[in-house]
């Protein structure tokens, strides 16, 4: 069966393609009695939506949902939460000659591989405008997790070589991460980041980097052992992500060159609370939350489609080449830190109301 439902009592389905309609969302599981309106999903679509500034794609979609479900009087009811996009600047046309040719880097094959033909039209449902439901239903999981302090924030760290060095991700501000339009909290590296996208795309080619999340005043205790931890699930999350190839979190690859006597956190005891002097562990200790906070990087892949001729095969398995026409991103960090704040927090939402009946 298709998966496309992701949770297990903070659950989110999603439907649509990139050239249809548009989409849907059913959001199960959010408790009655919080307040909730379009107004409250709007600020994370817009840090999503194509268009935002010089160095996105500029596809023209406002991205306005519509509530048709789930909330009643300002508050949700306790029941579904339906939302629906409508798409409204398809360019369809731009993909007609790749009808029969397999883009490098995409899931062309491999859908034609697994369902004998493919929506060719952006993508179809492997296309990341699939996202769109996503961010609605993370803004809804953050608003969440803010009635118990929890908050989530995400920024980029790398694009190519340029590398912003963060002290202390938990003092990071959505301030500082919106100061410039690549979503660097460092306005002086965040200009190099910028100045590099844009030779990137004069040369008619892309260019990959480095998105750092954090989640700050999560409880201890949640996570399900041994196939539900929260590192396993925080892994499935963003590698469920377009353009995701790898997931790390805490001291990550770093550990390889560690001793145990240098990975190892200590705990102590500060104003009460027990924690560690150190966060090797990522706030997470046999998968579930040790109450410190939680950091995980992800390396996102070069945008796939280029405005440059590349050679590749046919439906046939015939030399050719393909030119991507179309509207696409440089760089897909900018764009994509509301994408990964949005599947951390769908799984600290879930992993919360699941964690309310480990015990009396």
């Amino acid at each position: 069966m298709p998966a496309n439902t992701f949770g297990e009592r903070f659950r989110v389905t999603t439907a649509g393609v990139s050239h249809g309609p548009g989409y849907v969302c059913i959001v199960d599981g959010c408790p009655s009695g919080l307040p909730l309106s379009v107004d409250d999903l709007l600020p994370d679509l817009a840090r999503r939506r194509p268009g935002q500034s010089k160095i996105t794609t500029q596809r023209d979609e406002a991205d306005l949902p519509e509530i048709l479900s789930g909330v009643f009087e300002g508050k949700t009811d306790g029941t579904s939460i339906g939302l629906l996009f409508r798409n409204s600047d398809q360019r369809s046309g731009d993909y007609g000659d790749i009808k029969d040719k397999y883009r490098p880097g995409h899931a062309d094959y491999t859908f034609d591989a697994k369902y004998g033909f493919r929506d060719y039209r952006g993508g179809g449902r492997s296309s990341a405008r699939e996202t769109v439901c996503r961010v609605a239903a993370g803004a809804i999981a953050k608003k969440l997790l803010e009635t118990v302090g929890v908050r989530v924030l995400g920024y980029v760290k790398q694009v190519g070589e340029v590398i912003c060095n963060v002290p202390d991700p938990t003092a990071v501000t959505l301030e500082q991460v919106e100061s410039n339009i690549v979503r660097c909290p460092d306005m002086a590296v965040g200009e190099r980041m910028i100045q590099l996208i844009e030779e990137v795309r004069k040369d008619r080619d892309s260019i990959g980097g480095v998105c750092e999340m954090v989640a700050v005043n999560v409880p201890p205790g949640l996570g399900e052992p041994v196939f539900d931890k929260v590192k396993a699930d925080l892994a499935k999350a963003m590698l469920s992500l377009p353009a995701v190839t790898a997931f790390e979190y805490g001291a990550g690859f770093a550990v390889a060159t560690m001793r145990g006597s240098q990975n190892n956190d200590i705990f102590v005891k500060d104003h009460g609370r027990i924690e560690t002097s150190t966060n090797n562990h990522g706030g997470m200790l046999g998968g579930i939350t040790s109450g410190m906070p939680i950091i995980c990087r992800v390396a996102i892949k070069p945008t796939s489609s280029l405005p440059r001729s590349q050679p590749t095969v046919n439906r046939e398995g015939e030399a050719t080449e393909i030119l991507t026409r179309g509207r696409h991103d440089p760089c897909l960090l900018p764009r994509f830190v509301p994408m990964g704040e949005a599947m951390f927090a769908l799984v600290l939402a879930d992993h919360w109301l699941r964690n309310k009946t480990s015990k009396l």
